[in-house]
């Protein structure tokens, strides 16, 4: 123990706050990327035989970032990985692991921001490839992926919350499905007429193709468990082959990207798109509307409906 404070390895540092996350309840997803933000500069600091918590400076944080920068992250991953850094050293200063943190001063790197979204077109050709394999096809995946897509783009639902959708969370009466958003708050949201339609024609799809069997979840594997949410990573990434788009990522958070897009391009108020897209505070919802301001002005000057009565 050094003036109140005691020695701390990094290494049980490092377990120690993410322990912490865990009983906080952070989601899996979120100490998976924790763990693996962490890790890089643990071996990072290994190598530099800075074993101690209390060793490592600013310096080295920098120097790190730099090997980093120069093994080709990007800078979003560079910062990601900053953050995980400062979220550690301020819980090391919260449990007196340490006086200040090294990564306090260590600056962000500019990023060169660009919100990639599906066009009209992209999401019919996805459809249509779903619509044209469920013909041809009568097997699990080709309906399920299919109804995957509607969803996605109906609701603008994230990746893990899509997964643990169940069937007793959707009142097809009221046209509501319960989600348990971020920090795993549950909220009532509500769904359009042509999705409960879809929804309810796929559940009866469900039935026959597991003989009435009562399945749990929306989305399942072949055997009626739940779909991991690398599973549909896995969809995905072969889908995104047989579409072969250029300029644009072909994943569940696309999709979500994609209703806040057509959300904004609407002329909804930013406080709107905040609620339906369950935004924690307006400021990450206008984040998205600040970077497709530019867009937006083009579609309102083209298609403003005062266009053709005044002038």
């Amino acid at each position: 123990m050094r003036g109140g404070y005691f020695f701390m390895l990094l290494k049980f540092a490092i377990q120690d706050f993410i322990d912490d996350r865990k009983y906080n309840n952070s989601s899996e997803a979120n100490i998976r990327n924790i763990h693996y933000a962490l890790k890089g500069f643990y071996e990072y600091c290994t190598e530099k035989e800075l074993l101690n918590i209390e060793d490592i400076k600013e310096e080295h944080v920098k120097n790190y970032m730099m090997s980093r920068h120069e093994k080709g992250d990007k800078p979003s991953t560079l910062n990601t990985r900053l953050l995980r850094i400062r979220s550690l050293f301020n819980y090391c200063i919260e449990n007196e692991y340490v006086k200040t943190s090294p990564a306090k001063k260590v600056k962000r790197i500019k990023e060169d921001i660009r919100i990639n979204y599906f066009t009209d077109e992209q999401v019919r050709q996805m459809l249509g490839y779903y619509r044209s394999l469920k013909q041809r096809d009568k097997r699990l995946y080709a309906s399920r992926d299919y109804m995957l897509i509607i969803f996605l783009l109906s609701t603008g639902f994230r990746r893990n919350e899509t997964t643990n959708v169940k069937w007793s969370h959707i009142n097809f009466e009221k046209k509501t499905i319960d989600v348990f958003g971020k920090n795993k708050i549950l909220q009532t949201v509500a769904i359009t007429d042509g999705l409960a339609k879809e929804l309810a024609a796929y559940y009866l799809f469900i039935k026959r193709y597991f003989n009435e069997k009562e399945i749990e979840y929306v989305f399942t594997n072949r055997y009626g468990n739940q779909l991991t949410t690398n599973a549909m990573h896995l969809i995905f990434k072969a889908l995104s082959k047989k579409m072969n788009f250029e300029d644009v990522r072909l994943s569940a958070h696309t999709f979500r990207h994609t209703y806040c897009n057509r959300l904004a391009s609407q002329g909804l108020s930013p406080f709107v798109v905040m609620k339906m897209m369950r935004h924690k505070s307006l400021s990450v919802t206008m984040k998205y509307i600040n970077i497709w301001d530019d867009e937006l002005r083009e579609i309102n000057d083209a298609h403003n409906p005062a266009n053709n009565l005044i002038f």
